[in-house]
């Protein structure tokens, strides 16, 4: 066994980046780059911004949101946590986002 790092060389938004990650988890990231640049072009266009940061964290709060409706659908509780109010802030978030996108 080696002590060698393995990375791979990933795209989002048009930008590249090179990622950590071991072997036997390369396809499984590859997948998630694939859906998470999905949901970045499509925030992209529909909020017509360039601004990869923000396009960014509106992708994280969209998959985090898609990630937390879909435990919760499933029976999978999170002791303590209200989804309601996590999707509440959520929403809130993606507003606040969207009107200052709309306003540059």
């Amino acid at each position: 066994m080696t002590n060698e790092t393995n990375y791979l060389d990933i795209v989002l938004l048009g930008k590249e980046y090179r990622i950590a990650c071991p072997l036997e988890e390369q396809a499984a990231l590859r997948a998630a780059v694939s859906y998470l640049d999905e949901k970045m072009h499509e925030i992209a266009e529909r909020t017509h911004s360039n601004m990869a940061d923000r396009i960014a964290v509106m992708a994280a709060l969209n998959v985090t949101h898609e990630y937390l409706t879909l435990q919760k659908q499933h029976g999978e509780s999170m002791d303590g946590l209200d989804f309601g109010a996590i999707r509440r802030r959520i929403s809130s978030m993606e507003e606040q986002l969207e009107m200052a996108l709309a306003n540059r």
